[in-house]
C-alpha cells in the first residue's frame, strides 16, 4: 500500500528551496508531490506531520564507519574538552587500566586532529608519561586519524624499524618522530593500519558498527553514506547488516587501498560487496597521495614552521607521482569503479588534477576523480583552473573549519590565513561543492550531525572562537544542498537521492523546527524528530510527537 506524508515539505530542487504540503510514496519512491493537502486517491497510510519541516535525507560522501565506530566503543575518550592537560589525558588512561579496558589487547584511546593545539600544555604526552601508565600493557592514543602516541611497550610490538618515511604501502608516508639520540618519541604518523593492535576479546563488531551507524548517522537524519571501509571484515559484516535491515542507510563504498586491501585487489571488490548486494555497493577505490596537516606531511608550497616541521624546510611529500595516479585512475575506471584520491595539500592536488586531465583526455566517459580535502585551504585560487581542466569533484569537510581552522597559519604561517574553506569561492566558480563529515577516531562530538556543518558553512567559527574569512559564508540554501544534492551527486547519485523530487526515493527527515527561521547558532541545535528511509520510518527521537496515522481509502 502507498503511504501519504503531509507536513511543510522543502523539496529542494536543484536552483532553489521549493515547499509542498505532501508527498505520496509508492514502492520506496516518490511518486507525487502535492502542493496542497486535498485528499489524493486511496489506498494509502497516510503519516500527517502537523506543520513540522520535512526535508530530504541527507547524504554523507566521505565517513569511515568501523572506525569511528570502533573508537566509540572501545577506546577511552581523552578528547578536549573532556580532557584539558596532559594529566587528565594520564589519569583517564589510567583509569583505562584499571578497570580492563584493553580486555587482554592493547589500551586505545581517541584525542582531538591538533591534540597538541588544544590541550592547555601546547604538546602532546610523552613516551615516558605513557609508560608511566603501564609498562606492560600497549599504549595507543590516536589524535585524529594520522598521527598516534605509543608507549614503549607499543613501539617494541610495532617494530618500527621497518618503518621510514619511504615505506611503501604506507597511507600517507609512514612518519616515525626520532629524538636527539635517534630513538623514537612515540609520535608516529600514517601508519596505524600498519601496527600490530590487538582488539579486545570481547569486541562484537556487527554490534558495534550498528550501534555507530545508528549514533553517527540515523539520528541525525543521514540516509546515504560514501563510506571509507576499515577492515575487510567490517566490509563483509556491514554487507549483512545492511542486507538484514539493522542498519538503514544506503551505503556506497570505497575500499581503502592499502588499509583494507592492496590497490589489485581492490579492483576486485566482489570478494568483499557481492554484486547486486542490498543497498551497498562498492563505489571505488580511496587512494592517498600524501598525508595529514596534523602530521606535518601534507605536500604543500610553503615550509612547515619551526618546530612543527619534520625536518628543516619540510613540505611535506606527495605519495604518488602523476604517472601511478594516472595508471589508477585509468585502471579504476576499467573497473568501473571511481578514485577518490586523499590530497590535502595544494601540492599533492596539482598532481592529482594533471593526472585526471591525462586520464579525460585519453577516457572522457571515466568517471569524476574525487579530491578528497580539496576546498580546505586554497592560498593559491589561480589552481582553480587546473581543476576545472581536470574536471575533479571537490569533497571538503566543513566541519574541519571548527576542527582546525586555527592552526593552518600556526603550522604554515601568514600564507595560510586566507584561502581557509574558500565555499563563497567555490561556489562562484561553478563547482558542485559537496560537504562531508570524515568523521573517524577522534572527531569532534557533532561532527556526523549535518546541521553543524551547515553552521560551520554560515557563522565560520573555530575551535578557539575566531571567525575565519567571513565572506566565504554561504547560503542556507546553498549549505544544505551542500549536505544533500551535491552530496548525493558526488556519489554519481544526484537523480536517485538528495533532494524531493518525483521519481527519486523517499529518503525524507522530519525536523523539530524549521532551519530557515533559525538564527544562525541555533542550528547545530535543530533535532531529526522522524527518518524515513525508501518510505519506511526507521527512527523516532525520543519524546518527539508521532505522526498522525491513518489508514485511507478500502
Amino acid at each position: 500500500m502507498d503511504t501519504v506524508v503531509e507536513g511543510r515539505v522543502v523539496t529542494l530542487a536543484r536552483h532553489g528551496v521549493q515547499q509542498a504540503s505532501s508527498v505520496r510514496i509508492s514502492g520506496g519512491v516518490l511518486a507525487e508531490i502535492r502542493q496542497d493537502r486535498a485528499p489524493a486517491a486511496g489506498p494509502y497510510e497516510l503519516l500527517d506531520f502537523g506543520d513540522r519541516t520535512i526535508q530530504p535525507g541527507f547524504v554523507d560522501p566521505h565517513a569511515h564507519l568501523e572506525v569511528s565506530a570502533r573508537g566509540m566503543a572501545t577506546m577511552v575518550d581523552v578528547r578536549v574538552p573532556r580532557c584539558g592537560t596532559v594529566a587528565d589525558v594520564l589519569d583517564a588512561l589510567a583509569d583505562g587500566i584499571r578497570t580492563g579496558r584493553h580486555d587482554g589487547g592493547w589500551l586505545r584511546a581517541q584525542a582531538n586532529l591538533f591534540f597538541n593545539q588544544k590541550l592547555a600544555d601546547k604538546r602532546y604526552p610523552t613516551r615516558a608519561e605513557l609508560d608511566s601508565v603501564s609498562d606492560t600493557v600497549p599504549i595507543a592514543v590516536h589524535a585524529g586519524g594520522h598521527t598516534t602516541l605509543l608507549n614503549t611497550v607499543a613501539i617494541e610490538a610495532a617494530d618500527l624499524g621497518r618503518f621510514s618515511d619511504r615505506t611503501k604501502g604506507a597511507m600517507g608516508g609512514a612518519v616515525v618522530e626520532l629524538d636527539p639520540n635517534g630513538l623514537p618519541t612515540g609520535v608516529v604518523s600514517e601508519v596505524d593500519s600498519l601496527l600490530p593492535i590487538q582488539d579486545p576479546a570481547s569486541l562484537d563488531l556487527a554490534g558495534v558498527l550498528e550501534d555507530g551507524a545508528r549514533e553517527l548517522f540515523t539520528r541525525f537524519g543521514v540516509t546515504v553514506v560514501g563510506d571509507i571501509s576499515g577492515t575487510a571484515e567490517g566490509v563483509r559484516q556491514l554487507v549483512d547488516l545492511v542486507a538484514s535491515g539493522r542498519v538503514p542507510q544506503r551505503f556506497e563504498v570505497f575500499v581503502c587501498a592499502p588499509g583494507t586491501v592492496d590497490f589489485d585487489t581492490a579492483l576486485k571488490p566482489g570478494d568483499l560487496i557481492p554484486a547486486g548486494a542490498r543497498r551497498i555497493a562498492a563505489h571505488g577505490i580511496k587512494v592517498f597521495a600524501d598525508g595529514g596537516y596534523s602530521s606535518k606531511n601534507a605536500a604543500v608550497h610553503t615550509p612547515y614552521r619551526a618546530p612543527h616541521a619534520l625536518r628543516p624546510g619540510s613540505r611535506g611529500r606527495v605519495n604518488l607521482d602523476r604517472r601511478q595516479l594516472a595508471s589508477m585512475i585509468r585502471r579504476a575506471a576499467e573497473a568501473g569503479l571511481q578514485l577518490a584520491v586523499h590530497a590535502n595539500g595544494e601540492r599533492a592536488q596539482e598532481v592529482v588534477c594533471a593526472a585526471a586531465a591525462q586520464v579525460r583526455a585519453q577516457l572522457p566517459d571515466a568517471p569524476t576523480t574525487r579530491v578528497e580535502h580539496a576546498g580546505n585551504l586554497l592560498t593559491r585560487p589561480e589552481a582553480l583552473a587546473g581543476w576545472r581542466a581536470a574536471g575533479i569533484l571537490p569533497v571538503p569537510q566543513p566541519v574541519f573549519l571548527y576542527n582546525f581552522g586555527d592552526f593552518f597559519p600556526t603550522y604554515l604561517g601568514p600564507v595560510a590565513e586566507r584561502g581557509r574553506f574558500p565555499f563563497r569561492l567555490l561556489h562562484d566558480e561553478g563547482f558542485t561543492v559537496a560537504a562531508s563529515s570524515d568523521v573517524y577516531t577522534g572527531a569532534e562530538d557533532r561532527q556526523t550531525n549535518p546541521f553543524f556543518g551547515i553552521w560551520c558553512c554560515l557563522r565560520r567559527r573555530t575551535f578557539l572562537g575566531e571567525i575565519v574569512e567571513p565572506e566565504q559564508a554561504v547560503t542556507l540554501d546553498e549549505a544544505l544542498r551542500m549536505h544533500t544534492l551535491n552530496a548525493a551527486e558526488a556519489l554519481g547519485l544526484g537523480d536517485t537521492y538528495g533532494s524531493v523530487e518525483r521519481g527519486k526515493a523517499a529518503d525524507l527527515v522530519v525536523l523539530d523546527r524549521d532551519p530557515a527561521r533559525c538564527e544562525i547558532d541555533e542550528l547545530p541545535d535543530v533535532r531529526v524528530d522522524h527518518v524515513l528511509i525508501g518510505g519506511r520510518l526507521v527512527y523516532s527521537r525520543e519524546g518527539a510527537a508521532p505522526p498522525v496515522t491513518r489508514r485511507v481509502g478500502p
